[in-house]
């Protein structure tokens, strides 16, 4: 089951949900037909709820948003840290424990 942590992105609501965000952001390119995604999604939901509060937790579905294109994104899983509006780090797959290591350049 998703968690309600979890902030789905657009190319309308990305600049107030990343750009102008508070928070750090840890975000998932993700599309519903990728299974290495749908594998992904439960640390990705497991993520959202653990630092509820402290990080935004947000995924791209390639298909409905044009903002892969913007940062480059050929391939997917890719999930990214963002930390006032500038990207951090990276992580190409699905690499759960990769993912979690991404969180200590949000702190």
């Amino acid at each position: 089951m998703a968690s309600n942590n979890v902030i789905h992105l657009d190319d309308n609501n990305f600049i107030s949900e990343v750009a102008r965000s508070d928070k750090p952001v840890l975000i998932d390119f993700w599309a519903t037909w990728c299974g290495p995604c749908r594998a992904l999604a439960p640390t990705i939901d497991a993520i959202a709820d653990e630092y509820a509060g402290q990080i935004k937790v947000c995924k791209v579905d390639v298909d409905k948003s044009n903002i892969a294109g913007k940062y480059g994104i050929q391939s997917i899983p890719v999930v990214m840290a963002i930390k006032d509006g500038t990207e951090l780090g990276r992580v190409i797959g699905n690499y759960p424990a990769k993912v979690r290591d991404l969180l200590n350049l949000l702190k």
